[in-house]
């Protein structure tokens, strides 16, 4: 099959591709289907598992697609195309794998980031027990970014608010890693990181500790979309430098590993995310784990794109906006767009990489 061919158009598709070539691919199969929520065209929505490979497997090497939601396009077809490929049938025997497809499928389905309580799934994964972290500074820009609407009077005192703060804090970068970073104090924000743990996050916590039991050495790999040059997939790390989970990331996928501890990343650092789970659920195992993400448009395009997507949902579907209204229709276009490139080139490119990084990840889990 062409690459190009593992990527779909909607959540049902890439669902369906997806437990296909895990079928025809010998995989022991799973699925975690969501108790309330519905998909976009009204479908069932659920987390699916693929193993390859024996329950006690020493090495497991995780592949997650979909953490946020829409990116799941691109992580659904590299999955996919993993087990068409062959590149899931190059491991060697004493390693398994496992692909955890659309960890949030609600996003996936209905072309948003978020979850269905609009939760950043990746600022999520924080002790609820405990004070959140807090974001000061976002506060000071929550109602430009949110304003009361998107095409009429409001947006241009928004705009100019924003543009300003943006000139006295830094410019563009500062802007990210302040919304970017996650903010536990207004439901209705920007990368809001939730109250409590979402379905998807007890889902992802179950789904690791019954898979990864026996596991001695666990190698995960991320996908994500939307930071950096185009069709350049960074691995990124959630560890500082000086870590031993860094310095073996390192040395199986080599020099290009940044941290988004110490500023080399194209992300900067995040509240609770999702991989940072994985050595708390398999305490005993070896943790070697990345964000691999790929580069899609120009880093404004991207935050204005989510920005106007959860204006949509926190304002103008409650004052009355249709879906199928022009504006929600160009709003849900640019979302999807910004996180996933209609081109063959780059859905090429991104699946090679991740191939690439499979191989190598079997490699440093038995060398």
């Amino acid at each position: 099959m062409a690459i190009p061919e593992y990527f779909s158009k909607t959540y049902a598709e890439a669902r369906r591709k997806f437990l296909d070539a895990a079928r025809a691919g010998g995989a022991v199969l799973e699925s975690h289907v969501h108790p309330s929520a519905r998909g976009a065209e009204g479908e069932e929505l659920a987390v699916d598992v693929a193993r390859f490979g024996d329950r006690d497997a020493e090495n497991l090497f995780v592949v997650i697609s979909g953490t946020h939601g829409n990116e799941g396009f691109c992580g659904s077809a590299c999955q996919t195309g993993m087990i068409g490929e062959g590149v899931v049938a190059a491991r060697p025997q004493t390693v398994a794998v496992l692909l955890i497809h659309a960890v949030n499928p609600y996003g996936f389905s209905h072309i948003r980031r978020v979850t269905e309580d609009n939760v950043d799934l990746n600022r999520n994964f924080q002790d609820f027990s405990r004070p959140l972290p807090e974001n000061a500074r976002y506060a000071e820009i929550h109602d430009a970014l949110v304003p009361a609407d998107w095409d009429g009077p409001a947006r241009a005192p928004a705009e100019e608010a924003l543009a300003a703060w943006r000139d006295a804090n830094g410019g563009i970068k500062a802007y990210q890693a302040v919304v970017a970073g996650g903010q536990y104090a207004f439901p209705d924000g920007f990368f809001f990181g939730g109250r409590r743990p979402t379905w998807s996050n007890a889902t992802f916590r179950a789904i690791i500790e019954s898979h990864g039991r026996a596991a001695k050495r666990v190698a995960v790999v991320d996908i994500h979309t939307g930071l950096g040059p185009r069709g350049y997939g960074e691995p990124l790390s959630l560890v500082p430098p000086d870590a031993l989970g860094f310095k073996r990331a390192r040395a199986w996928w080599g020099d290009e590993v940044t941290s988004i501890l110490d500023g080399t990343s194209k992300s900067p650092p995040v509240a609770g995310p999702l991989i940072g789970c994985v050595g708390e659920r398999l305490p005993d195992a070896e943790i070697t784990a990345i964000g691999l993400e790929y580069g899609t448009v120009e880093l404004s395009e991207v935050l204005e794109a989510i920005r106007g997507d959860n204006w949509l949902y926190a304002r103008g579907l409650g004052s009355g906006l249709s879906m199928e209204s022009r504006l929600a229709r160009d709003i849900k276009a640019r979302v999807r767009d910004a996180l996933a490139v209609d081109a063959d080139d780059w859905k090429e490119q991104v699946f090679a990489r991740a191939a690439d990084f499979s191989l190598k990840a079997y490699r440093g889990l038995t060398g």
